[in-house]
C-alpha cells in the first residue's frame, strides 16, 4: 500500500500508539522520518528508536514512547502544519514557540530537518512540518 504523506502517517501511528499505552510503535523507514525521530529523541519527546530490516526489501523504525512516573505519555499533542496539498512556510523571524519552549516545532530547511530551536540558532526558514507537544 502506497502512503501519500508518511510524516501524517507517522504522527496517526504514534498518537494511536500512545492512545492504547503501547510502549513501541512500528513505522516504516524514509531519510525524513528518522530525522523527525533524532529530534524527538534529543528532545525527551522519546525513550529512541532503531531500525530494523523486518523483511527483506522493507526497513522499518521502532519507536520506544516515553511515559511518566503516572503513566501519562509525554507527547500530549502531535499536529501536522504543512500537508501535500497545503505548504505552510515560515520566515526566519517567525518560527514558533510552541507552548512558549516547552514544545517542538519541525521545520524542513534548506540545512535538513531542525527543530524550531535549532532553526533560530542557524538563522534560517523553511516548511513548517509539525508541532509537538
Amino acid at each position: 500500500m502506497t502512503i501519500i504523506d508518511p510524516i501524517s502517517d507517522m504522527f496517526t501511528r504514534i498518537r494511536n500508539a500512545i492512545s492504547i499505552k503501547e510502549d513501541t510503535v512500528q513505522i516504516p523507514s524514509s531519510k525524513i522520518l528518522i530525522s523527525i525521530c533524532k529530534i524527538l529523541n534529543e528532545e525527551g519527546f522519546i525513550n529512541g528508536f532503531e531500525l530494523r530490516n523486518k523483511v527483506l526489501i522493507r526497513k522499518y523504525i521502532f519507536i520506544n514512547l516515553k511515559y511518566d512516573e503516572y503513566g501519562s505519555p509525554v507527547i500530549t499533542k502531535l499536529i501536522r502544519a504543512s500537508k501535500p496539498s497545503k505548504r505552510v512556510y515560515v520566515k526566519k523571524s517567525a518560527v514558533p514557540k510552541p507552548l512558549n519552549g516547552f514544545g517542538v516545532s519541525l521545520i524542513s530547511t534548506s540545512k535538513g530537518v531542525m527543530s524550531g530551536r535549532q532553526a533560530r540558532i542557524a538563522n534560517v526558514g523553511g516548511e513548517l512540518l509539525g508541532i509537538v507537544f
